[in-house]
């Protein structure tokens, strides 16, 4: 098994993009989740709720500084804002983040059509990972939902790829056209993940490891993902259906959830690659 993939997402529920490499730090990769968009009174605004988040793309650099480009509009350069206003936020274990300033805000809200903020975390160290969620003390996280990093597999994205054309054409079988078009290939943009996986491994063998290498960096498994309905909005187009929850809801829902990837927690720092060697430690973990 190796890594086929990295991808940072710099601002929470804005798309992010593919890199080369990535370096490791406690609270997850350098440079992902470390920015939010909150609205008027600091609740987090999410693509699930505002799919136009998924038409801007920000990019991050060395020194954390973030590129915001959208469509149809002139980008937006903005450097981290140390020394900048605090904001109250409504986040789970955090209270505040620093706020980036009127040229982002303004340029957010056009491109979203509503009021927005941008804030940054300026000291990871301060949001733990909750124990909820297989925290334990030391654990720091970004701004992501419960986990430092995301690890999906491309075996289990093949395996769902067909899962949803085999209720594509049972439902074709049982209603003719009124099933639809035939579904395209699932693009695992929508899961998020940061680390993808290939090789020779069987779809869904992850939800098993306890701990994994990736090159020579060691994490620890802390949960599976639960997913929500993110995952339904085609992060190109911004349009949402009812896949992959409808099928994910079929064969891979228990304890009222549906579940793909997992989420992992560094033991230490160093450096991801593609191509690195992926490595599950022994022991498992089930659902």
């Amino acid at each position: 098994m190796q890594v086929s993939a990295l991808h940072l997402y710099p601002v929470k529920s804005l798309r992010g993009g593919p890199v080369p490499r990535a370096d490791v730090e406690r609270a997850g990769l350098r440079g992902d989740r470390r920015w939010m968009v909150v609205d008027e009174a600091g609740s987090v605004l999410s693509a699930r709720d505002l799919p136009a988040m998924l038409a801007v793309t920000a990019r991050t650099g060395p020194s954390g500084a973030l590129d915001l480009t959208a469509t149809g509009r002139a980008g937006l350069h903005v450097e981290p804002p140390r020394g900048g206003p605090v904001v109250a936020v409504q986040l789970s274990r955090l209270a505040t983040a620093v706020g980036a300033g009127e040229p982002a805000d303004g340029w957010l809200s056009d491109v979203l059509g509503r009021r927005a903020h941008l804030v940054w975390l300026d000291d990871p160290g301060r949001r733990t990972v909750s124990a909820g969620h297989g925290g334990r003390p030391g654990d720091v996280l970004s701004l992501a939902d419960t986990g430092p990093l995301l690890l999906t597999s491309t075996a289990s994205l093949r395996r769902l790829d067909r899962w949803v054309d085999a209720g594509y054409a049972e439902r074709y079988a049982r209603c003719g056209a009124a099933a639809g078009s035939r579904p395209a290939p699932l693009d695992m943009e929508r899961f998020r993940p940061n680390v993808v996986v290939d090789g020779d491994l069987e779809p869904f063998v992850e939800d098993t490891w306890q701990t994994v290498r990736i090159g020579t960096t060691d994490f620890r498994v802390s949960e599976l993902c639960d997913r929500c309905a993110l995952v339904t909005l085609d992060p190109q187009t911004q349009v949402r259906g009812q896949e992959p929850l409808r099928t994910l809801a079929k064969h891979r829902r228990w304890d009222g959830r549906t579940w793909f990837g997992v989420r992992l927690v560094p033991e230490g720092t160093g450096s991801l690659r593609i191509g690195d060697p992926v490595l599950p430690g022994p022991g498992t973990v089930r659902p």
